[in-house]
């Protein structure tokens, strides 16, 4: 093996290594999701050296500089404010989620709608570069679709075509998520259970059974080890991604959870209630660390920004907000949609947000 080139990898933290194995390039990476600004960085290097050949002595000194420049930007402070750049008039009805891209290198947003489509965009130009349709009912997630028909499908983005259909839910699919590597997907469904496919052949891995509730949401940790699942039932489940066994029920809402979600790291986890409060939980401990409250609606949307340190949450009371992850403190208000937000996202750096709204809009705030 020959070593070409190091890479970093901001979010969540880690380096990645290019090199020459056989005449064939190939490319791997080292995470580092324990990795904080005090962190002993001779001693992480002294351990990942354990583990990986490719780092010689001779590239030693430049792997030291990588992990002090991720630690630079894990302990930067947050005092980005947000403000409006465009306004995309994107479906003929309501939508019903948005999402960017997970590459940094240019950012397209796909727009899910109760028109049954669903399309592809530029956050620069308003371009629509694709629409791809199929289903028979109303589209609620992206990239993958799934659908009030019961069924999910995969589409190829370059082509606009579909690739797959997944069948196998008793009941409409309303949450859906590939893992990390993009080899496994997982639906959730009014059928109470979450199931976990494989991508390349479509099939049925795993149906996750618990809940006592329609699913509401559902999400792998970055590392494919955790899925995390909401429900109807007012809980929030952890189960084990591999085996798919049930590992823990978290349960402080007082009503409906209606959306779920891991930090980066796949160390904490955000719920989002009915109710109108959020909570952030430690995914190893299960504890509740912070609670979002201040929306005078249900929050039907929560995601953390790429560091982990803010969460974006979206509301039925036609407002954003921006909160402290640690603390549960507010930091802003994104206000401007005449209706209820139901979709909410940020890009890979984290300096710009998407939300999407039954006003039939899509709104860019940089």
């Amino acid at each position: 093996m020959a070593l070409r080139r190091l890479l970093l990898r901001y979010f969540p933290p880690g380096i990645l290594f290019e090199y020459v194995e056989g005449g064939e390039s190939k490319t791997r990476s080292v995470d580092l999701l324990d990795l904080r600004p005090d962190t002993d960085v001779t001693a992480v290097v002294e351990e990942i050296q354990k583990r990986e050949p490719l780092i010689t002595a001779s590239c030693l000194e430049h792997v030291i500089h990588l992990i002090q420049r991720l630690q630079e930007k894990l302990g930067e402070k947050q005092n980005h404010k947000f403000s409006l750049f465009k306004v995309l008039r994107t479906h003929i009805l309501p939508l019903t989620n948005v999402a960017f891209n997970k590459s940094g290198s240019r950012d397209k947003i796909a727009t899910g709608s109760f028109d049954k489509t669903c399309k592809l965009w530029s956050t620069e130009t308003g371009k629509c570069y694709h629409t791809f349709r199929g289903h028979s009912a109303e589209i609620s997630t992206l990239l993958a679709t799934g659908s009030m028909d019961t069924t999910a499908r995969l589409w190829d983005l370059e082509k606009g075509e579909e690739v797959a259909t997944l069948n196998g839910h008793s009941a409409e699919i309303i949450a859906l998520s590939f893992n990390t590597t993009g080899d496994r997907i997982i639906t959730g469904s009014f059928d109470h259970t979450v199931v976990v496919w494989d991508v390349g052949t479509g099939r049925l891995l795993h149906t996750l059974i618990g809940h006592r509730g329609e699913i509401s949401s559902a999400q792998f940790n970055w590392d494919c080890s955790l899925i995390v699942t909401g429900s109807m039932d007012k809980t929030c489940m952890l189960w084990d991604a591999v085996t798919g066994a049930h590992i823990a029920t978290l349960a402080a809402h007082g009503k409906e959870v209606l959306d779920v979600c891991f930090d980066y790291a796949g160390q904490r986890v955000a719920t989002a209630s009915a109710d109108g409060s959020a909570r952030v939980y430690n995914a190893g401990t299960k504890e509740c660390i912070a609670k979002l409250e201040g929306h005078e609606d249900e929050i039907s949307k929560v995601c953390f920004n790429p560091k982990g340190n803010c969460i974006l949450t979206a509301s039925s009371d036609k407002t954003a907000r921006l909160w402290d992850a640690a603390t549960g403190h507010c930091l802003q208000i994104l206000e401007g949609h005449a209706d209820e937000i139901f979709s909410c996202a940020f890009n890979y750096e984290g300096d710009t947000i998407i939300t999407g709204s039954k006003d039939n809009s899509c709104r860019i705030w940089h």
